[in-house]
């Protein structure tokens, strides 16, 4: 038989993800150093295809200051900072391992983010993680082929361009990826086109890096927040509706997650 990883499949709003806990003995024989390397084989598992299929996988490893320590390798080989959607899918992964947990510390390439449980039925977990103090650039203005566009640049621990619209335009995805190739972000962006709906309501399409559209974003819905609150288009609380679903976001001192996560499957992947 061939070499195995086992990996659980879990979902945040419509973001896929592939858990794999390294933290087992025969995993660090089969995967850690298996030759392909974690890019590679993140690539592999994450084909639609050809693999298992995911926007990501969140690597989980043992970690001194935290439960667990996540690195989040993105579809294309590429590596995130963090994912707020990840992040809840290895709070709901270790919440089902573990009983009775009430909350999991996470650190990820953005730091320790405490991830409080809320309610919980069967494979179904709901969390509010504390995301930490955003940092907001003044607004930023960009020549593109079609005409300029303004946005506001925004870090939640990675980068983040939000560009508020009146309604969502056909080709909103190929002008994602004209912004994210601006010299202006050399470490590239996530790019979110917002709608505002009311105070306390918007509608949000992602455009991340290393996966391109996505059904939603856990750090896109923070910054898309954020943004809209120092511009006062929003007041906090703010429902961030996305094609994958609604997540809800608020800020005060630091700004909070609130969002759903699924596991929906655990299998293993042939090396």
């Amino acid at each position: 038989m061939p070499r195995v990883i086992p990996f659980v499949k879990a979902a945040a709003c419509g973001n896929d993800f592939l858990v794999v806990d390294c933290g087992n003995p025969e995993w660090e024989i089969a995967g850690r150093d298996a030759p392909v390397g974690l890019v590679n084989l993140s690539r592999r598992l994450c084909h639609r295809h050809a693999g298992v299929g995911a926007d990501g996988v969140e690597w989980v490893f043992p970690a001194v200051d935290a439960d667990v320590r996540a690195r989040l390798i993105n579809a294309d080989g590429s590596e995130a900072e963090i994912s707020g959607n990840g992040t809840r899918c290895v709070a709901a992964y270790l919440c089902a391992e573990q009983k009775k947990r009430e909350q999991v510390t996470v650190r990820t390439g953005a730091g320790v983010k405490l991830c409080k449980l809320l309610s919980h039925t069967d494979a179904s977990f709901e969390f509010e993680v504390a995301m930490g103090k955003p940092e907001i650039s003044e607004p930023l203005m960009l020549k593109l082929a079609r005409g300029e566009v303004s946005g506001i640049p925004v870090s939640m621990g990675n980068p983040h361009y939000v560009v508020f619209v009146d309604e969502f335009f056909d080709g909103w995805q190929a002008e994602g990826m004209r912004i994210q190739q601006q010299p202006a972000f050399p470490r590239g962006v996530n790019v979110e086109f917002v709608r505002i709906v009311d105070a306390q309501n918007m509608e949000v399409r992602f455009f991340e890096r290393g996966v391109g559209e996505t059904q939603s974003s856990g750090t896109g819905s923070c910054a898309s927040a954020v943004a809209a609150i120092s511009s006062d288009r929003s007041k906090s609380p703010v429902r961030v509706h996305a094609q994958g679903g609604t997540q809800t976001v608020r800020w005060g001192d630091e700004v909070f997650l609130r969002g759903s996560a699924q596991l929906i499957c655990r299998g293993e992947f042939f090396l």
